[in-house]
């Protein structure tokens, strides 16, 4: 028994260093938790705890590289669960406050005078890592508060489900979540990448302030009043708990979380409980007891991406959970792909993730026979294990691979790009594999070069060519910012290349000659050094084929200046729900249009909620708040008015 518990405790460290510390998890929250509730039993049996076991302190670790900072009170975990019966029986007969359990990076904010003076990460609960400048590029934390007495807060740093994706689009080796991806980011010695990475800060704790307060619900008005985003939360009784976790619902909520947190409201109750030095007797979180269903593992796909890195997806036969049929789930890297010991045919349990992401439990056959292949599905060239921050990722050797030719296109036509329909990744592909397309300025000229051997193609018919030949035609007229976002310059996304675009007036010409005199465009806005190397060395490597395509546009002049003359100017607008003028993309365009801030998350700070159908937990926070919502044809007509 003894040694079984050695076993899982080096097991455990090992995959906790590489989830805290390195942000890249080594094997999935499930296997982890498995291993965690084996080790918690054998030690109730035994009667004895290792030293080292995970179970008796907070995971995480200081890295090299920040100032360490302890923390005034210890950063304790939560004592969880996974029965909805035991946050009954903890609540008892006392009021409770249930808000989400967030699933980033815990963060503390220490203010005085009214001015942020100090971010720090949790650390090893104990100390933490100064990173007040990364702090300060979050999206919402304030800068300057009312109060000037001393404050202390803790909260989560969180990327959206959106922008992670995104944002992960950009980057040479993905991260396998947006909590991982937060946490790299913040820990990064790189400022630039925090400002640009869009991250959240939502509030669910406070230290300290010059006030006392009597329950955490009194506490969480106060920061909300101060300018904070704070966690979602509702006041909850035992008789009434099981109803109000049921309005929790991840599918419909921005961010990730694992579960809910129950604590006590009375702060004075709370506190007469003590606490271990693993978590507080005050709260306990109810992580998802998440519905897993049996099914056969059919396949291990393998993906060439853009960079080279081939993705690792498992197939399996469809199987329907929360009302989602799913069939694949990513395996994120060789590590974790090789600790399920897969073998074609074995029978897995698969589940949705934080009750969204599909991912596989367990393989309840571990037949072990499933081996990587050596070659390139695509193109036959070797493939080779990299170390990539202390975890394995599979690459492509083939610099000129035709799948990360078809990925290169692929970005390029997308609806953020040039926004051509028709040209799916499996045309393209057929069309690469042809010798049709071999650089952007190809999609231009391949239909009239080859259209009678098109229509010999299957799945070629005249209709469908002369529709792909028109929205190739209707594409020709684009905005610069659009056409780099489709070139996918390394390290540089949308929102950068609108504001590259802006600078020099929408003119490819004038940007040309700004990169041929090494312009410095670290003075732009949000603009950083990794970026303006970024921008040079792409330049340098791929102007030929930039300019050549370049040959076949007509660029549009940038978007309008800014209208002053409007109710919006200078206002804050969070839009929610389903719009039927607008996309997701085109009501920011815009309400930035409008001098107005285009903003994610409800607060004190926002002037206006535009709610169209369905509009949920944003809705429902402005009018706690008190903040007016616009329908649509309001919102339409203000601006017309």
């Amino acid at each position: 028994m003894i040694a079984r518990m050695k076993e899982l405790v080096e097991q455990l460290n090992h995959a906790s260093h590489a989830y805290y510390v390195l942000d890249r998890p080594v094997m999935s929250d499930k296997q982890y938790d498995a291993l965690y509730d084996e080790l918690v039993s054998l030690e109730e049996q035994s009667h004895t705890v290792l030293s080292n076991s995970p179970t008796q302190k907070v995971q995480g670790k200081v890295l090299d590289g920040f100032v360490k900072v302890p923390h005034t009170k210890p950063m304790l975990s939560a004592q969880k669960t996974k029965q909805v019966s035991d946050l009954i029986t903890f609540l008892g007969d006392q009021p409770g406050v249930l808000s989400w359990k967030l699933d980033g990076l815990t963060i503390v904010l220490r203010y005085d005078h009214g001015e942020l003076i100090q971010g720090v990460t949790r650390g090893d609960g104990e100390v933490g890592e100064d990173v007040t400048e990364n702090i300060r590029m979050f999206t919402n934390i304030p800068l300057k508060i009312s109060e000037t007495g001393p404050l202390e807060l803790r909260g989560e740093g969180v990327i959206s489900y959106q922008d992670f994706e995104e944002i992960n689009e950009h980057l040479d080796v993905p991260y396998s979540s947006a909590r991982n991806l937060a946490a790299g980011t913040v820990r990064q010695l790189n400022t630039d990448l925090a400002k640009k990475r869009r991250l959240h800060f939502i509030a669910f704790s406070l230290v300290s302030a010059p006030h006392a307060f009597e329950t955490i619900s009194e506490q969480f008005d106060y920061l909300t009043n101060l300018g904070f985003t704070v966690v979602e939360h509702c006041t909850t009784t035992s008789d009434r708990l099981e109803d109000d976790i049921q309005k929790f619902s991840p599918e419909k909520f921005p961010f990730p979380v694992d579960g809910v947190i129950l604590s006590y409201d009375d702060l004075a109750y709370g506190k007469s409980l003590g606490m271990t030095a693993h978590h507080p007797n005050s709260m306990i979180a109810l992580k998802w007891m998440d519905e897993t269903k049996e099914t056969k593992l059919v396949d291990i796909e393998l993906h060439p991406t853009r960079t080279g890195r081939v993705s690792l997806t498992a197939v399996f036969d469809p199987v329907e959970i929360d009302g989602a049929v799913l069939r694949r789930a990513t395996l994120h890297n060789v590590d974790i792909m090789e600790s399920y010991q897969f073998g074609l045919g074995d029978t897995i349990t698969v589940y949705r993730s934080n009750m969204v992401i599909p991912a596989i439990d367990e393989n309840k056959t571990k037949s072990g026979t499933y081996v990587l292949p050596k070659t390139c599905p695509c193109c036959g060239s070797d493939l080779e294990i990299r170390a990539v921050s202390e975890t394995r990722e599979l690459f492509c050797t083939n610099p000129d691979c035709p799948a990360k030719q078809v990925r290169k296109f692929a970005h390029f036509v997308s609806k953020h790009g040039m926004n051509i329909e028709g040209l799916s990744e499996q045309t393209l592909e057929k069309m690469i594999d042809a010798g049709y397309i071999h650089e952007f300025a190809d999609i231009y000229t391949f239909i009239p070069k080859y259209r009678s051997a098109l229509e010999e193609m299957d799945g070629f018919g005249k209709k469908s060519i002369d529709n792909l030949e028109a929205a190739i035609e209707k594409s020709r007229t684009v905005r610069l910012d659009k056409f780099l976002t489709a070139l996918g310059i390394p390290n540089i996304g949308r929102a950068s290349c609108k504001v590259l675009a802006t600078s020099v007036d929408g003119n490819l010409d004038t940007l040309c000659q700004k990169i041929k005199e090494n312009y410095d465009f670290t003075s732009l806005k949000d603009f950083g050094e990794i970026m303006n190397q970024s921008l040079h060395q792409f330049w340098q490597e791929h102007e030929s084929e930039i300019l050549h395509c370049a040959n076949h546009l007509v660029f549009e002049q940038m978007d309008a200046p800014v209208i002053m003359d409007n109710p919006f100017y200078g206002k804050t607008i969070v839009a929610t729900g389903t719009l039927k003028q607008f996309t997701r993309d085109s009501i920011k365009e815009k309400i930035e249009q409008l001098g107005a801030k285009a903003a994610s998350s409800v607060s004190k700070k926002t002037d206006y909620v535009l709610a169209g159908e369905k509009a949920g937990s944003k809705r429902t926070k402005a009018e706690e708040l008190g903040i007016p919502i616009l329908t649509e044809e309001e919102f339409l007509q203000m601006i017309q008015e």
